[in-house]
């Protein structure tokens, strides 16, 4: 199996910026989509975005769309994504969760937990008043 490292979590204003990053211990890496969800305290783990296998396709939750971006450097083994204009209902435990196929086009499993088989241990992102 992939593993999965998520860094570059922290704690920021509303209005800041943080890019978490995913690092994979796989070359094969560039076989599997890729995705960004998150949880927050006493609530269910929810889709951020996915990216397919080879970057192309990029898919977001309503609630990030048009201030996160996901993408990927298969050269680098690495998944990313960058939060912009962060605000407080952002804040959660971020989780980098992979599984194999190209993920094009995206099904309903992919905007799910139960679509991803791979997670990271999560890092936390914090965003202030």
């Amino acid at each position: 199996q992939v593993q999965l490292v998520e860094s570059g979590g922290g704690l920021v204003q509303a209005g800041g910026s943080l890019r978490l990053s995913c690092a994979a211990s796989e070359r094969t890496f560039s076989r599997y989509t890729m995705g960004w969800f998150r949880q927050a305290p006493g609530k269910e783990r929810e889709f951020v975005a996915a990216i397919s296998s080879s970057g192309d396709s990029t898919k977001y939750a309503d609630s990030v769309k048009g201030r996160f971006t996901i993408s990927r450097d298969n050269a680098k083994n690495t998944g990313y994504l960058q939060m912009n204009s962060l605000k407080p209902e952002d804040t959660a435990v971020y989780y980098c969760a992979a599984v194999q196929g190209s993920g094009f086009p995206f099904t309903i499993f992919h905007t799910g937990p139960a679509g991803y088989d791979y997670w990271g241990q999560g890092t936390q992102v914090t965003v202030s008043s």
